[in-house]
């Protein structure tokens, strides 16, 4: 073989290596966690719901997407304790696989990422969110600049705290106008949280001009408009992801 067939030859592996790389980079979710820990003046812990992230991980993973974890503070985000008190195979799927569950002590830093990396971002909930989401100009800032770019923004049960000051170039809400749901002020009363939570995430988005819909309490709800998908508590954390994946997958 002669030198310009070698040269040849290294040059098609460099163009072919650095098409993987880019079609990696470009198949890259994103799921945020919350770093705040204290549910309030209860007394009591809080953090992210567990079943938030790894269901919809695992619904993304199966349909061939890297799925990343971000927090607000970044390295192990706080556990919400009550979220792994009942049995559950996806949960224990996640957390006997190291690389997977070093996601979630070793989150990534939200104001440290690029948004052109992602197609989607996550919002997971459980009750922290109440508190760091809705404020964090970094959060703001990433899920606009993924949406305007024709990516996908989810959330589910409490994750949706963090729409609620997301605007677009426009200056209007990435919310207003659109239909969608959140953990509702009756499952919020019926695990008596209430008056621990700083404000009803129900009423928030549709002071924001969201269109808010609800099921039953603990149904499964999951509301896709245009490129935002919400879902409305726990139970429905799985249908979420499902529903990212086929919108990325009809793109």
């Amino acid at each position: 073989m002669n030198k310009i067939s070698i040269v040849k030859k290294l040059m098609l592996a460099a163009v072919l290596s650095l098409g993987s790389q880019l079609a990696l980079a470009a198949d890259k979710v994103l799921i945020v966690v919350t770093s705040h820990q204290q549910l309030g003046n209860s007394g009591e812990k809080t953090g992210y719901w567990l079943g938030e992230v790894t269901h919809p991980y695992q619904k993304l993973l199966q349909a061939g997407f890297e799925v990343e974890i971000a927090s607000i503070q970044g390295g192990k985000a706080p556990l919400d304790a009550r979220s792994v008190a009942e049995k559950d195979g996806v949960n224990d799927w996640f957390l006997a696989d190291k690389q997977h569950a070093d996601k979630l002590n070793n989150t990534k830093k939200l104001s440290e990422l690029t948004p052109s990396s992602y197609k989607a971002v996550l919002f997971a909930g459980g009750h922290g969110t109440m508190w760091d989401f809705p404020s964090d100009t970094a959060l703001q800032q990433l899920a606009a600049a993924i949406y305007q770019q024709n990516g996908v923004v989810a959330a589910v049960c409490h994750g949706p705290a963090a729409l609620l000051n997301i605007r677009l170039n426009n200056g209007k809400y990435l919310i207003d106008g659109k239909k969608l749901t959140g953990f509702s002020n009756t499952e919020e009363a019926a695990v008596k949280l209430t008056t621990v939570v700083p404000f009803s995430l129900e009423d928030e988005l549709r002071q924001r001009g969201g269109i808010f819909e609800k099921a039953a309490d603990w149904q499964v709800k999951v509301v896709t408009d245009e490129r935002l998908v919400t879902g409305q508590n726990p139970q429905s954390a799985a249908e979420v992801g499902m529903a990212v994946v086929k919108l990325l997958q009809a793109k």
